[in-house]
């Protein structure tokens, strides 16, 4: 038997997980796993009892929470010979989202049976990681909002976006890779590992999360009655097709913003300085997909 552990965040999403434990011992072939079931109780949590199961040496590791969870799981897990599964059961989910892991619980739980192990990149922000996207300006600016807020799910981030972006101004940057450089006005600047932020929001819809390289996603200034149809760019994957979009890609880059300040790693606020050093590990990371 291969031995699998459950890291179940109970405060990510809108659902309770109470009866989860139940649940996933019902939709996992017990003939074949030897199942251990872990709730986190802090910020943090996750990455510790992940990486204590990265010690024991277990095949599988699975993130049951959202896109912070799943950070913290994969922080523990990359360069291991230990493989990240995801039951996704937060507000974005991401990752499960660019690798086609079910949303529903039971979906997802029959695919681990079944899941082959691929090997994805990751990034580091000034040796930090990153699995999906970084962004410094208005999707950072957003993700700390949302942050302190206690109502979750996908309405109250649309709604928080629709109320800041009155008040949100362009930011001056300057961005330096692979012996260029640019200084340039933006609304914001994302590195994509992966396709999107999560909620099938495509900030990046050619990006490849195995091709070795960063998708550096730039969205210039515009004006404000545009903003329903970059919406609308962004959910059916093409807004690298409206003119006030810019990118390129690169192995790493640094990026030099005014002053230190918030910006957000898979969708999770943090404070990092004026300079960003950011660099893709190929193949760092193993997960479990259908």
């Amino acid at each position: 038997m291969e031995k699998i552990c459950f890291i179940i965040n109970p405060v990510s999403g809108t659902q309770k997980k109470d009866a989860w434990p139940e649940l996933i011992r019902r939709g996992i072939d017990g003939k074949r796993f030897d199942t251990e079931i872990l709730f986190t109780e802090r910020q943090g949590h996750a990455h510790e009892l992940a990486f204590r199961q990265v010690k024991e040496q277990t095949p599988y590791v699975v993130a049951v929470g959202g896109d912070g969870t799943v950070n913290e799981v994969a922080a523990a897990l990359r360069d291991s010979n230990s493989a990240l599964g995801i039951l996704p059961s937060g507000s974005g989910n991401g990752l499960a989202r660019h690798l086609h892991i079910p949303l529903r619980l039971s979906d997802a739980l029959k695919m681990i049976g079944t899941a082959r192990v691929q090997t994805i990149d990751y990034g580091l922000a000034n040796d930090k990681p990153f699995f999906c996207t970084l962004g410094a300006g208005f999707d950072a600016h957003v993700s700390e909002k949302f942050a302190h807020t206690r109502k979750r799910g996908f309405r109250k981030y649309v709604a928080i976006i629709a109320q800041e972006f009155i008040l949100y101004r362009p930011q001056w940057y300057k961005l330096k890779y692979e012996g260029k450089s640019m200084e340039i006005n933006a609304m914001l600047v994302t590195v994509a590992n992966s396709s999107q932020y999560g909620n099938n929001g495509y900030i990046s819809p050619l990006a490849d999360i195995s091709d070795g390289q960063l998708d550096i996603c730039i969205l210039l200034p515009f004006p404000k009655i545009l903003a329903p149809a970059l919406a609308a760019r962004l959910v059916g994957k093409t807004i690298h097709k409206s003119p006030y979009y810019r990118t390129f890609r690169c192995r790493e880059l640094s990026i030099v913003r005014s002053q230190a300040g918030v910006i957000h790693m898979d969708g999770d606020p943090c404070v990092m300085d004026s300079e960003l050093y950011i660099k893709i590990v190929p193949g760092g990371l193993k997960v479990l997909t259908g």
